[in-house]
């Protein structure tokens, strides 16, 4: 049955917004940073003249972006015996029946098993920041960890606008971003924000980009209160608890993990993770997921469950994980850099993020809508849309929307989308759906 046949369906899930301003729309235009936290941050750049600012700004943002996960011991043991076996069977092929030192043997296997794994595996270590570097990290990555940590919060803001937070939690707080962003989201409501990081230059930093780079001024944003560990007691939670680009600085999965269900303890509404938008980054934020949807806690202080709000429009495995060659799930936001040296172009984000929440998200008011989500540049052609979709039911579809056969109201919403944003689907409308792999 055509959606054409359903007018009022058609007009419902607009909610009399316009097609360009449609419910699913989430996106946002380029970003800049605001005009405070960038004027206290070229201050402070420029007073501490670091010599090779620029090459040092490309370097970090290459080594953070190209940081992978620590290999699990587990990993390493398995890939360990599975090299010994290999070495072995060649040994015994070349000694044939021969007479062999055994024991030599074995030694020689070892160092061989031990020198291939020093060659193939990741060397994973801490970051680390004294002043220089925390001032090196400012400059390559200020603006864009801003834009997609503002781009995550849109979610919220847009799709339950009458959350009003009064609390805030940001572990891994570095530079502030978080406290920025959710204070230009939401402002003077925010009453008490608590930022947790374990580096001393770092919480110096942002308390300076809080207070325009004079320490003697007022901070331009009250109530932010800097820690070098979480609050210890269960029972505190925070209306907001926000992880940006954080998980990834963790040794471990067992470590990541329990950090997510700490998080989750502490969150009385939205838990926001955000990573870069990279394979591993996905991994990460799919692991908190599981983590977060499955695990069954042993004291557990607040019993309402873990939903997905965003940007997984269903709770099933992700269908990018099974898919052949894997890609990440992730967004962009374009927004303006820092004004510095081979600074000047637009930059787009690529990240990923995750938001959870305590409260069921309210179905759809109109029967027969679902809302997708656009997981590519939608492609818009002479009186025809594609548009790439993760859909309710867990799959990846390719849907060629136009206004014959999905209505126009849906067609002119699908050519006002862009990847990232949610896409009104009629479900009676089954022509020109395609698996994403055909």
């Amino acid at each position: 049955m055509s959606a054409a046949a359903h007018p009022q369906s058609q007009v419902d899930f607009l909610k009399g917004e316009a097609h360009k301003k449609h419910p699913g729309v989430t996106n946002l235009k380029t970003l800049r940073l605001p005009e405070e936290l960038q004027t206290a941050a070229c201050s402070i750049i420029h007073r501490a003249q670091l010599p090779r600012l620029t090459e040092r700004t490309h370097s970090l943002t290459n080594s953070l972006w190209s940081r992978k996960r620590p290999v699990e011991d587990f990993t390493l043991r398995k890939k360990a015996l599975s090299l010994e076996k290999e070495l072995w069977r060649k040994e015994i092929e070349t000694i044939g029946d021969g007479d062999v030192d055994e024991q030599l043997l074995e030694d020689r296997i070892r160092k061989k098993v031990i020198s291939e794994l020093r060659r193939s595996t990741y060397h994973w270590t801490t970051m680390k920041y004294d002043e220089d570097l925390a001032v090196v990290y400012m400059a390559a990555r200020l603006a864009g960890g801003y834009a997609a940590v503002r781009r995550a919060m849109n979610e919220i803001k847009k799709r339950d606008p009458s959350f009003a937070p009064q609390s805030l939690l940001d572990f891994g707080s570095g530079l502030g971003t978080v406290v920025w962003a959710s204070h230009s989201c939401w402002g003077d409501t925010l009453k008490e924000m608590v930022c947790v990081d374990s580096s001393g230059p770092m919480n110096i930093l942002a308390e300076k980009l809080l207070k325009g780079d004079d320490n003697e001024a007022e901070p331009h944003i009250k109530h932010v209160y800097f820690r070098q560990f979480l609050p210890v007691s269960p029972k505190v939670q925070f209306d907001l608890v926000v992880t940006a680009f954080t998980l990834s600085e963790l040794p471990n999965m067992k470590e990541r993990e329990e950090a997510v269900l700490t998080l989750w303890r502490k969150t009385s509404s939205y838990l926001v993770l955000v990573e870069n938008g990279t394979k591993e980054g996905h991994q990460m934020l799919m692991e908190a997921r599981d983590a977060l949807l499955k695990k069954q806690e042993k004291t557990v202080y607040d019993t309402r469950p873990a939903s997905v709000f965003a940007p997984c429009p269903h709770e099933l495995t992700c269908p990018k994980l099974t898919q052949e060659p894997v890609t990440p799930c992730n967004f962009q936001q374009q927004y303006h850099p820092l004004p510095l040296p081979g600074h000047h172009q637009l930059q787009r984000e690529k990240f990923i993020y995750l938001i959870l929440t305590r409260t069921k998200a309210a179905k759809a008011e109109t029967e027969n809508v679902d809302w997708a989500r656009l997981i590519a540049p939608v492609q818009c052609r002479s009186r025809h849309v594609h548009c790439r979709m993760c859909c309710s039911d867990g799959k990846l579809q390719h849907l060629v929307v136009t206004a014959r056969k999905h209505s126009r109201d849906v067609y002119r919403c699908a050519r006002s989308s862009n990847w990232g944003d949610q896409q009104p689907i009629i479900q009676q409308v089954q022509d020109d759906v395609q698996s994403d792999s055909e």
